[in-house]
């Protein structure tokens, strides 16, 4: 990503997850005067890709179809399409962040993150105002059949080649009147979709589940990095992570939970050369990547972070 790259020896270890958040910040020059949602979206994105998430691209661990920098540019080539949730529709916006991103990445670098991100940020009023997970789901419930044709043509532009083909509902096919419908088809049926399962029952899982354990993580010391890194796996050991079902089959997507959640019973001095382990097990002899839960994480940060102290930061 050229002089935008945000290397982890650039962020000490010891910050707290605002202050990397606004190390990661004042490193992306120019910054807007003011933090607005797609400036976030920006920042979480590349604070969670920051972090070495065990199985995940981090930045000295790519893969051969995304690296650490696709994930970067992809971020901030969202912004401005994610700023302009006032005066546009979400099918639209999420349509205009994939266009942009892929034009800056041959990958699929964060079509998730911007599916996951987008009703937050379209329910973004201003820095200072509490994002609420009921403000997400209004946002989605005023989706027509126009926001609809918008993010299958999104996500056919993005991924459609890699996605499990489904008796209903297929992204191969035309676009549904109702993208909630769709979205909770993909919820339910193997295999299973987390991020539509937001979209289908609420934002609320999120804030219970991914954003508490960031805000508890926080309370109890933890440094800005070991607090993504055990909110990933506490979200990898709930539930099993969509990417590796529809890669690899639930059976070692479950196993994968099981794992994680081993992780999380061990004392906090242990868990990192067992952390350093799981992560060397996913990938090899093949790449197993929690994908999913990584754009549930970028998620969970931008709320972290827009209901934080970090526009006053800013």
């Amino acid at each position: 990503m050229a002089k935008n790259s945000v290397k982890m020896t650039e962020l000490p270890a010891n910050l707290t997850l605002l202050e990397a958040a606004v190390a990661i910040s004042r490193k992306l020059l120019p910054r807007p005067p003011r933090l607005t949602p797609g400036w976030c979206a920006a920042v979480a994105s590349i604070l969670e890709a920051t972090a070495r998430k065990p199985g995940n691209v981090s930045p000295d661990k790519n893969f051969t179809d995304l690296s650490y920098d696709d994930l970067c540019n992809a971020a901030l080539a969202m912004v401005p399409a994610l700023d302009h949730g006032k005066t546009t529709s979400l099918g639209k916006m999420i349509k205009d962040a994939v266009t942009r991103s892929r034009s800056k990445t041959q990958s699929n670098a964060n079509l998730g993150i911007i599916i996951a991100i987008s009703p937050l940020a379209a329910a973004s009023t201003s820095p200072g105002n509490s994002l609420r997970a009921a403000d997400a789901d209004t946002a989605i419930e005023r989706c027509t059949t126009q926001d609809s044709l918008n993010i299958y043509d999104a996500i056919k532009l993005s991924t459609a080649e890699s996605l499990s083909k489904r008796d209903s509902y297929d992204i191969r096919g035309p676009a549904p009147e109702s993208i909630q419908q769709a979205m909770q088809y993909a919820a339910t049926t193997e295999p299973t979709d987390s991020i539509a399962a937001l979209w289908a029952s609420g934002y609320q899982s999120l804030w219970d589940g991914l954003v508490s354990d960031l805000q508890h993580n926080e309370l109890h010391g933890a440094a800005w990095e070991q607090s993504i890194i055990f909110t990933a796996l506490a979200q990898l050991a709930r539930t099993p992570d969509s990417l590796i079902i529809r890669r690899h089959g639930r059976e070692k997507a479950e196993q994968i939970s099981s794992e994680a959640t081993l992780l999380l019973e061990l004392p906090h001095d242990n868990r990192t050369t067992a952390i350093e382990a799981f992560d060397w097990r996913l990938r090899h002899p093949c790449r197993i990547n929690p994908g999913t839960t990584a754009d549930l994480v970028a998620a969970a940060l931008y709320v972290h972070l827009w209901n934080s102290t970090f526009h006053e930061l800013f």
